[in-house]
């Protein structure tokens, strides 16, 4: 009988790993993982859509209409018509109290900080941050006086607040601004008898008036004008003070307003 080799059992084949594993998890636990990353996410993305919703839904505070009101305000020298900031006509009271209106002969195309006034004024005026400076000239109801009023517009109220202290309130630091063909062809610089300065929010608007025959100033010094004879001048910067600075009503719907 013949013999037969001896074999050894074959050893069993090992067992395949349950899983592939990374960082210490399996596969299946790393599914976990991102399905409760992507419902985070979309938790969290639910959340900011309703705190947008909730902060685009409600009113505006107090104190958010006051800075909408305020940058509407400072906007204004460039966002409004030049006739709006200069109307046509401008009323004012006489002596009688009467009223009366001043008609505007022009606005000037320039702008320029430094050469609407005197070179002492204009580097007050950029100290401060001036911005422009417009100008438009009138004159009273009897074409006898002759007004140029200049807007000079700042970043806020405390720049233009601090160049209004540094220039006396009667001063003729703006330069007149002629018309050819008009009341006010003859006013120039040699003319200007009298001024006022007064600051209305983010601008200083500046006068300075004379006659309209151009007589200098030098001319008539030390003489005491014809009864009230400048009395509209402050009044006109006044009401132009006026118009700029008053804070509207704030309509957060409008282009024009930032709430």
């Amino acid at each position: 009988m013949a013999l037969q080799p001896f074999r050894y059992p074959a050893e069993p084949a090992p067992a395949p790993p349950d899983a592939r594993r990374a960082l210490g998890l399996r596969a299946r636990d790393w599914t976990w993982v991102a399905l409760a990353v992507a419902i985070g996410y979309v938790v969290l993305s639910v959340v900011s859509a309703i705190g947008v919703a909730r902060e685009l839904g409600r009113e505006p505070t107090a104190a958010e209409l006051r800075r909408a009101a305020d940058v509407e305000v400072a906007r204004r020298w460039r966002a409004w018509p030049a006739g709006r900031i200069f109307p046509a006509r401008l009323a004012y009271r006489t002596g009688a109290d009467e009223v009366e209106y001043a008609v505007r002969a022009g606005i000037s195309p320039e702008t320029d900080c430094a050469t609407a006034v005197e070179p002492a004024v204009a580097e007050v005026l950029r100290r401060h941050g001036c911005r422009a400076v417009l100008r438009a000239t009138y004159t009273d109801q009897l074409e006898g006086v002759v007004v140029t009023i200049g807007v000079a517009a700042f970043p806020d109220q405390r720049a233009a607040h601090r160049a209004r202290q540094e220039i006396p309130g009667s001063a003729t630091a703006l330069r007149a601004a002629p018309f050819p063909g008009t009341a006010a062809a003859r006013f120039d610089d040699d003319a200007r008898q009298t001024g006022t300065a007064e600051r209305g929010g983010p601008y200083l608007v500046l006068t300075t008036a004379g006659q309209s025959d151009g007589r200098p100033a030098r001319a008539v010094a030390g003489r005491q004008p014809p009864g009230d004879l400048f009395g509209p001048v402050p009044q006109l910067g006044h009401t132009v003070a006026q118009t700029l600075s008053t804070r509207a009503l704030p309509d957060c719907g409008d282009r024009d307003w930032q709430c």
